[in-house]
């Protein structure tokens, strides 16, 4: 990455506790249902992860090594297209803050460290909202969205 970069950040509240965030992210039987790609990793500092497509093809997407994981509170990963793992110039960090909220949760996705106007800058500008609204829709009606829709133009 060039020594200019830029961050997303994107905030959702959502009915449930601390605990079922931080296990929506982490747990791949969960991560399946409303991000249609498996989180993988045993979530401790120095770990990988990985980000892989939850279809037959079972594809590795997304990876990435565990920086802090401090449930259910904070979990802070790199994360790089799996097709540039060995460039350590193309990883960026992803941050979930979880914190209670009056009987809700506040959610904070924050994914510095990106190269502006990138094809990863670009990709998760638009696959965040649409992520964090299938979580958030998953979490309060027991039904995620379909991550793979494209807008009707």
């Amino acid at each position: 990455m060039s020594t200019v970069s830029t961050c997303f950040i994107h905030v959702i509240y959502i009915a449930s506790t601390a605990e079922s965030v931080f296990e929506a992210i982490t747990r791949p039987e969960i991560a399946r249902t409303y991000w249609g790609h498996e989180n993988v990793s045993d979530w401790q500092p120095g770990s990988r992860w990985q980000h892989v497509r939850a279809d037959a093809a079972r594809k590795v997407e997304l990876v990435g090594e565990v920086v802090e994981s401090t449930p259910p509170s904070r979990l802070v990963i790199t994360w790089a297209a799996a097709s540039q793992a060995d460039d350590a110039q193309a990883y960026s960090r992803v941050t979930f803050d979880i914190v209670p909220y009056d009987g809700m949760v506040r959610l904070t996705v924050t994914h510095d460290q990106l190269e502006p106007g990138s094809g990863m800058d670009t990709g998760i500008r638009q696959g965040w909202p649409l992520v964090l609204s299938s979580l958030k829709s998953l979490l309060e009606t027991g039904r995620g969205m379909d991550v793979f829709a494209k807008p009707l133009a």
